[in-house]
C-alpha cells in the first residue's frame, strides 16, 4: 500500500515555462507537492518539487537542490532565474551537510528502520553526486576544529579567563581527532598534527594563486609572499615545490580552452621561466585575522554552545533537541560543563548526522563523484572540517573537486558555469 502511495504518476504534470538568467526561455512540466513519505507528520515540509525540462530523456541526470538553512526546517521551492541512476544532490551549509549526508550514507543499514516508521518506499537511496557548498558536517568534533584554527587569533586574547581556558581544551582535543583519521595527503604520506597547518596553508595558497591567475588583486598585508617569476608549466610552485594535482581537480581555464595568463608557458617549450607573480609563502596567522576581521568569530565553545548561565544554545543544539523541542548538548565536552551524560540516542543520532561515520565502513554506498567548496574567509566551520572531509573521500577513492573558494564567505551556489561544467563532464 505504502509503494503505491508513493507511484509517481508521470500523467499528473504541469507545463510551464521560465526566463533564465542569460535571457533564455525554458520550457519544462512541473510535478509539486509530491510527499515522499505515508506517515507524513507536517504537510508544510515533507514534500518534493520535480521539474522536468523540455526535451529530457532516461539519461538526463537528476539535480537535487536541498534548501535547509541553520538546521531549521525547509520546504521544497520552484525552479529560480531528470537518469534516475545519475542523481546529483546540492546544498549550502546545513544544506550542504545534507548534500554531504545523502552522498555518504547511501543503503546504510543505520537508517532502515528509521525510514520504515516514516512511510519512506523500500527502494536504494544511494545517489550518483553531491554538491556541498560550505557544509556545516562533523559537528562532535567541530568545537574543538574551531579553536585549533582560530584560538590563536587577536579576538580570542580579548576573552574571559573562563572562555579562554575553554578555547585552550578544545584547541588541545583536535591533535587527537586528526591523528585518529588516519588522513593521506595526495602523494600518500601520512595526514597528521604535526604536518596539519601546513597542509591547509598549501590549501589557501593554491585558491589564492587560482584567483590572482584569473586577475584578483591579492594583497601581501593579508600574510602572503610572491616572487614575480616561476618554474614548471599550468601549477604554482608552493614553498619552493610544485603542489601535485588533487584527485579530481581541474586547472582554471580561461575563454578558449587557454590557461590564464601567467600559467601560459613562454615559447621555448616547459623548461623556461614563465613571467608573473606566484605565490611562495603564507603567514598563516596574519591571514586568519584577516578571516576573523571580516566577520566575528562564534562564541566559544562554537556549536554545542549550550552552558547554563555561560551561554545560549545554537541550532546545532536544537537540531538534537529532546521530544518537546528542548535543545540538548550533544559533545561531551559541554556536556560535563552541565554535568550531564550523552543518552545514548543522542549518540546515535549525532553519529547518523556526520557523513564522515560512514565513509569507508564497508556497509555503505558512497556517492563516486564529489563537487566541495567552502569559502577562503568563511568562518561559519573552521577550514578543518571540509578539508578532512575531502581527504577521507579521496583516501577512499572517490573523485572529489575540492576548493576553499578564494575570499568567499559563508555563501553556495556560487561559479555555476564551473559547476554545471563538472556535472557535464561526470555525466558523459
Amino acid at each position: 500500500m505504502a509503494q503505491s502511495a508513493l507511484a509517481f504518476d508521470a500523467n499528473a504534470g504541469v507545463k510551464s515555462k521560465m526566463t533564465v538568467y542569460d535571457g533564455t526561455e525554458v520550457g519544462y512540466t512541473a510535478y509539486e507537492r509530491l510527499f515522499y513519505v505515508t506517515n507524513v507528520e507536517d504537510s508544510t515540509y515533507q514534500f518534493l518539487n520535480v521539474y522536468v525540462p523540455d526535451g529530457a530523456t532516461q539519461q538526463t541526470p537528476i539535480f537535487l537542490r536541498t534548501y535547509v538553512g541553520g538546521y531549521m526546517a525547509s520546504p521544497a521551492a520552484q525552479p529560480q532565474a531528470g537518469d534516475a541512476e545519475r542523481i546529483i544532490t546540492d546544498g549550502t551549509s546545513a544544506g550542504g551537510a545534507m548534500s554531504a549526508l545523502m552522498g555518504a550514507t547511501g543503503n546504510n543499514p543505520e537508517y532502515a528502520e528509521l525510514l520504515k516508521a516514516m512511510g519512506a518506499a523500500d527502494e536504494r537511496d544511494d545517489v550518483f553526486a553531491s554538491v556541498c557548498y560550505c557544509p556545516i558536517i562533523d559537528l562532535e568534533h567541530a568545537d574543538m576544529a574551531y579553536e585549533w584554527l582560530y584560538g590563536q587569533t587577536d579576538s580570542r586574547q580579548s576573552l574571559d579567563d573562563a572562555h579562554m581556558q575553554m578555547t585552550k581544551e578544545l584547541a588541545a582535543l583536535f591533535p587527537v581527532y586528526v591523528n585518529s583519521l588516519n588522513l593521506k595527503k595526495p602523494d600518500g604520506t601520512p595526514l597528521t598534527a604535526d604536518n596539519y597547518l601546513d597542509y591547509l596553508k598549501s590549501e589557501i595558497i593554491r585558491s589564492a594563486q587560482i584567483a590572482k591567475n584569473a586577475g584578483a588583486d591579492i594583497p601581501d598585508s593579508i600574510g602572503f609572499s610572491f616572487t614575480s617569476e616561476a618554474g614548471g608549466m599550468f601549477a604554482a610552485p608552493i614553498n619552493g615545490g610544485m603542489r601535485p594535482q588533487m584527485q579530481g581537480e581541474k586547472r582554471p581555464m580561461m575563454q578558449g580552452g587557454q590557461p590564464p595568463m601567467g600559467m601560459r608557458p613562454m615559447r621555448g617549450g616547459m623548461g623556461r621561466k614563465q613571467v608573473g607573480e606566484y605565490i611562495t609563502d603564507l603567514d598563516m596567522q596574519k591571514y586568519l585575522n584577516y578571516v576573523v576581521s571580516t566577520q566575528a568569530l562564534k562564541s566559544v565553545p562554537a556549536f554545542d554552545s549550550q552552558i547554563e548561565g555561560v551561554n545560549n544554545a545554537s541550532g546545532e543544539n536544537e537540531e538534537f533537541g529532546n521530544e518537546t523541542g528542548g535543545s540538548v548538548n550533544f559533545t561531551d565536552y559541554t556536556a560535563q560543563k552541565n554535568n550531564a551524560i550523552l543518552t545514548d540516542a543522542i549518540r546515535q543520532n549525532v553519529r547518523l548526522m556526520n557523513p564522515m561515520s560512514f565513509i569507508g565502513d564497508g556497509k555503505t554506498t558512497i556517492a563516486p563523484h564529489w563537487y566541495i567548496r567552502h569559502g577562503a574567509r568563511d568562518r561559519d566551520t573552521a577550514f578543518p572540517v571540509p578539508l578532512n572531509f575531502a581527504t577521507k573521500l579521496q583516501n577512499a577513492g572517490k573523485d572529489v573537486n575540492f576548493l576553499l573558494a578564494w575570499n568567499r564567505p559563508h555563501s553556495g551556489d556560487y561559479a555555476l558555469d564551473e559547476l554545471f561544467e563538472w556535472m557535464n563532464k561526470i555525466t558523459k
